[in-house]
């Protein structure tokens, strides 16, 4: 009898504990498809809850962990409730983690796109052997480069225009232009191009040093739209990245309460900033007269973000489609993120998308792919 009532016992100690684990894990289902879906709440309006697919990877994590436990104890009805979450979520694990293992070869008629944010070539840092920065460009066999904080100084120990133009000789075509209304700096996006470049103009929307620039290309017998970007950056300063760093390091409570209060704040702003632009950008696009587009760069912001899903709802995005992996293409302050992006309109087939990480002189890695009409 006393047997029996300690497995009575037992049993319901253990049905409690797991009714405590599934209720824990209800919430974090939720937070998942909160973030995975908050890509589609206007930032304008919730700037706050707009950056909460910051987290998506953290809580997907979570809930696959959740599913391995369930399994692992047999609870296959509890491990229903991660294992829908997650399937709910599928595309958006798709385009932050693709896992493309076979790729096919660029087939010769491809061409290669390069896009990077070169920080001002390193503060326009000239070594012995040139511009490490520089050099990656003339050696990279890109026909076209799209590059973003792109600054030369005209001074002796410093990168000046005529050296990236010696360097870059291989490409005919260029158009560089200062972006953003404070008329105190030299903030430029620049496109350097194989192709013949026909047209180049702003994209009309506020920001004080952040802009894009549209480019009709001639490519073979098309006319292909480029619209190189950099939106708006999250504005953290140096000591903003100090506190982030310090919370990842050392998570004590009243650390992480009084950093994320300021990080959040900054993000949100950023995030409210941002839309604007790329509704701006959305539009251009599909009022664009021509089949092939092409949109790149630095949209600061990660691939579960209103950024990318309004610029990209007409469009893929070469990285899910043909990279593999995060793609972590920010390098800085333990923000791992890839916030630097290829999108091509459907008629395109990409191949090889790729961020190089063989390249640490900037803050951001360089994206490139293959692509063909």
């Amino acid at each position: 009898m006393q047997a029996k009532d300690n497995n009575k016992r037992v049993n319901h100690l253990r049905n409690f504990v797991a009714s405590v684990i599934i209720i824990i894990n209800a919430l974090f289902a939720t937070l998942l498809l909160l973030s995975a879906y908050s890509p589609y709440i206007q930032p304008t309006i919730h700037p706050v809850a707009s950056c909460l697919g910051l987290v998506f990877p953290i809580f997907a994590l979570i809930n696959g962990l959740f599913l391995c436990f369930w399994l692992i104890f047999q609870r296959y009805k509890y491990a229903l409730l991660p294992l829908f979450a997650l399937l709910f979520c599928y595309s958006q694990i798709r385009t932050y983690l693709p896992l493309n293992f076979s790729t096919e070869n660029p087939p010769e008629d491809s061409f290669k796109l390069l896009s990077y944010n070169v920080m001002g070539f390193n503060n326009t840092i000239k070594e012995k052997d040139g511009n490490s920065i520089l050099n990656y460009l003339k050696e990279s066999k890109a026909d076209i480069l799209c590059l973003q904080e792109y600054v030369t100084i005209k001074a002796r120990h410093h990168l000046s225009q005529n050296d990236v133009e010696e360097a870059l000789s291989a490409y005919p075509y260029k158009s560089i232009q200062v972006i953003g209304s404070n008329k105190g700096h030299t903030n430029c996006i620049a496109c350097y191009s194989k192709y013949p470049i026909l047209s180049s103009s702003p994209i009309p929307y506020k920001s004080e040093y952040n802009g894009s620039v549209i480019y009709q290309l001639k490519i073979g017998e098309d006319t292909v739209t480029l619209i190189n970007n950099h939106l708006e950056s999250n504005k953290l300063t140096k000591e903003d990245k100090v506190i982030y760093e310090s919370m990842i390091k050392s998570p004590e409570t009243d650390k992480v309460k009084s950093g994320a209060r300021v990080l959040i704040k900054k993000l949100a702003e950023a995030s409210a900033i941002r839309a604007p632009q790329a509704d701006s950008i959305a539009k251009h696009i599909k009022q664009n007269k021509y089949a092939y587009i092409l949109v790149c760069g630095d949209f600061n912001d990660t691939p579960i973000s209103y950024t990318h899903r309004i610029v990209s709802e007409s469009l893929n995005d070469t990285f899910t489609d043909s990279g593999l992996g995060l793609g972590i293409s920010y390098n800085q302050n333990q923000f791992y993120f890839r916030i630097d992006n290829i999108l091509a309109s459907k008629n395109f087939k990409s191949y090889k998308c790729t961020v190089d990480h063989s390249i640490k002189e900037s803050d951001h890695y360089p994206i490139w792919c293959y692509l063909k009409k």
